[in-house]
């Protein structure tokens, strides 16, 4: 979305017509999916329509799955709605399909939810809701939470009062439960001693508790079973661990790091193939300080705007841009327990509890969404120049 709007942003800053530069959306919803809100309640909300954010600037949209790139032939193919295949020809292609979750082969994965699409969020967002109906029992009102990353801590501490509001109608809020499940001796392996503290305090004041050092060995429908040899009564099991970028990175003809993202160099071009851009989730750019990007929307929008503005600057004979993001920090919610900001490849605190919550939901419900019906306040935000952490208009 961010490419395609910094794409026509540089056509209309040089003067330049369609006919010179046109630019085309391919993706199979309607929707920009507000994908780092997926673990809140009432997902189908994180949502905004494709045609009211781009349409006034002029991208022409797709609605179709992309299936495979021909990088010789520059082609896209592509399967549309009603089942008919298509190919669309290219000059310079930017890939953004994002990343997936890795689920896992294990006995019973069918049970196992997530919160990584939008079905899924609101999959889980029903069964949540239809917990009561379950015949009285243990684990009931449990959820397991698998992986204690970035998302497995979000969801599960938002979980706990997400499992309240269902339980507590029906005299059940005792009941509620939420374990935190990872095979690492910590939480927050890969964030690092900074932020920590906070974190263990925060799941200490909600009540979810840890099984470290342990991982699922199955799932049924009202149990989990641990490699420890535990097992835990529990309806609800979310599945957190393990995103890789996404497959159609593999019709690219270049090296890709292990999470499958493809390398691009300093202006976000595939390396070798220098007419596909990659961008968010499927490009392994470089970040400060030597550092590769996140697969995160802090650097996925940035992301997008250098390589919406290099790809049109490239057509147009223009000077292109090296990708530089804003200085990088993280902010993680903490459900009721509040949030906690940090600064830095370290992760220093910066603020915790009540003020990094204000920041957080400044970030989900402000910065991360685009102006819908507003094409000058697109095209304003779309400038790579802009800074994502400055409060927008209205914000």
């Amino acid at each position: 979305m961010w490419s395609a709007a910094a794409a026509v942003r540089l056509r209309r800053v040089v003067g330049a017509g369609e006919s010179e530069l046109s630019v085309t959306l391919v993706s199979a919803g309607d929707d920009l999916v507000i994908r780092p809100r997926l673990y809140q309640a009432e997902p189908e909300r994180m949502r905004v329509s494709l045609d009211r954010v781009l349409g006034p600037v002029g991208v022409d949209r797709v609605a179709a799955t992309a299936t495979g790139i021909d990088t010789g032939r520059r082609r896209v193919t592509a399967v549309r709605r009603d089942g008919r295949s298509t190919e669309l020809a290219y000059d310079r292609l930017v890939l953004a399909t994002g990343s997936h979750l890795v689920r896992p082969d294990l006995p019973g994965a069918e049970h196992l939810h997530d919160v990584d699409t939008l079905p899924a969020a609101a999959a889980l967002d029903a069964h949540l809701h239809r917990l009561p109906d379950l015949p009285d029992g243990p684990g009931r009102f449990t959820a397991v939470v698998v992986g204690a990353g970035f998302t497995g801590l979000e969801i599960a501490t938002e979980l706990v009062d997400r499992l309240r509001a269902v339980a507590e109608p029906h005299g059940a809020a005792g009941e509620v439960r939420v374990v935190l499940v990872e095979r690492a001796d910590v939480v927050g392996p890969d964030l690092g001693p900074g932020p920590r503290p906070v974190v263990l305090d925060a799941l200490s004041a909600l009540g979810v508790e840890q099984r470290l050092g342990a991982t699922v060995r199955g799932v049924e429908r009202d149990r989990v079973r641990l490699s420890d040899g535990s097992v835990l009564d529990a309806r609800t099991v979310v599945w957190t661990a393990g995103v890789r970028a996404s497959p159609l990175t593999a019709d690219v003809p270049a090296p890709r790091d292990g999470l499958g993202r493809l390398e691009v160099d300093p202006y976000l071009r595939v390396a070798g193939v220098p007419e596909v851009y990659a961008a968010g989730d499927t490009a392994a750019a470089q970040a400060e300080d030597g550092h590769q990007v996140m697969q995160s929307c802090q650097h996925a929008g940035p992301l997008g705007r250098f390589a919406g503005h290099n790809v049109a600057a490239d057509l147009l004979g223009l000077p292109q841009e090296p990708f530089a993001p804003d200085p990088y920090v993280t902010c993680l919610d903490l459900g009721s327990a509040g949030a906690v900001f940090t600064t830095g490849w370290r992760r220093t605190v910066t603020s915790a509890h009540h003020a990094a919550k204000q920041r957080k939901r400044t970030v989900n419900e402000v910065w991360i969404h685009p102006p819908a019906d507003d094409a000058e306040e697109l095209l304003r935000r779309a400038d790579f120049r802009v800074s994502t952490r400055q409060p927008v208009a209205g914000g």
